[in-house]
């Protein structure tokens, strides 16, 4: 009977171990249950971090790309400069260039001005000299043929000096000197009046020229009517080239304003991705921690699990042992 009390009061030790495993075990495989669930909504979270990454990823190298182009573009917008900066400079000396071929063409026109106003001149002082031997040939007296006519300004008093000395070396004779005294007068006065006449042809040559320069291209000399002719040429093809030099320029000047605004979008463009860019690597890096966390917390569920399936293949083997005793 003790045996049988003893058996009795193991057995109903033992039946009070068996509650007490078997609330142990509906606790524990509610604690299963719950770390199952937790596990699954932790790997959900893990995909959801996953695609997230990849998502971010994708992006990354979409504006990796963006940055590339947008330097490949700076690198292309710094090129044009350099060019349009050595078309302006090249511009600059064509100018310098056609600005030295107007003042030499100006420098041509005033050498043919002045070449005209020289052969003019020199007609005009040759026919009066021409008309001065002719008249001191009327009044008796001898010029040399050997006086030289060169349209100089001083060729009339040479004339009447030279005269004056031959007189002197005549005979004197008060007669004689008194006619002679009296002619030279006369000649003075025409010289005079000669003179006052030329002034007035001169004056009417102008206006003739000015009005009119076909009378005048028949007198010129062909020397310098090829000088006029190449520098009218050379003129009008300097006019043509720097008329198209400017619209060169023009055209250089809008494709600049063009590419400066292409180049200022594209900075903006170029800052607005290096931002995206800023703000990406601080959120994957943000990412990445929360998933080396969220990596974390999983091998540590998944340890709790493995630990707690050995309990609970241990806590049946017991349970089986029990029942199997009983």
């Amino acid at each position: 009977m003790v045996s049988n009390a003893q058996l009795q009061n193991q057995k109903s030790s033992m039946m009070f171990q068996v509650e007490n495993l078997k609330e142990e075990l509906s606790d524990m495989e509610e604690e299963l249950w719950e770390e199952k669930r937790r596990r699954q909504d932790n790997n959900k979270e893990l995909e959801r971090q996953r695609q997230a990454v990849s998502v971010l990823q994708f992006q990354f190298r979409e504006r990796e790309e963006t940055l590339r182009r947008s330097e490949a573009l700076l690198t292309e917008v710094s090129e044009l400069r350099l060019r349009s900066s050595s078309d302006s400079k090249e511009v600059s000396d064509l100018q310098e260039v056609l600005q030295w071929k107007d003042q030499k063409i100006s420098a041509l026109e005033r050498q043919i001005e002045i070449s005209d106003i020289v052969r003019i001149e020199r007609d005009r002082l040759r026919d009066e000299v021409a008309r001065q031997r002719d008249l001191l040939k009327e009044h008796g007296v001898v010029v040399s043929p050997e006086l030289p006519i060169n349209g100089e300004t001083g060729q009339e008093d040479d004339v009447t000096a030279d005269s004056a000395s031959r007189l002197a070396e005549e005979p004197s004779h008060g007669g004689r000197e008194s006619m002679l005294e009296l002619r030279l007068k006369k000649l003075f006065e025409e010289r005079e009046g000669l003179r006052d006449q030329v002034r007035l042809l001169k004056s009417e040559l102008d206006q003739r020229s000015s009005s009119g320069s076909e009378g005048l291209q028949n007198g010129l000399d062909p020397h310098l009517l090829d000088l006029q002719r190449d520098a009218n040429r050379q003129i009008s093809d300097l006019k043509f080239k720097l008329v198209k030099s400017e619209q060169e320029v023009t055209t250089l000047e809008q494709n600049v304003i063009r590419l400066d605004g292409q180049v200022s979008r594209y900075k903006g463009a170029s800052e607005n991705a290096e931002k995206i860019e800023d703000e990406l690597k601080v959120e994957k890096r943000k990412l990445q921690r929360e998933l080396r966390c969220a990596l974390d917390r999983v091998d540590e569920l998944e340890v709790n699990n493995s630990h707690l399936l050995k309990r609970l293949d241990k806590m049946k083997a017991n349970r089986s042992a029990l029942l199997n005793q009983q």
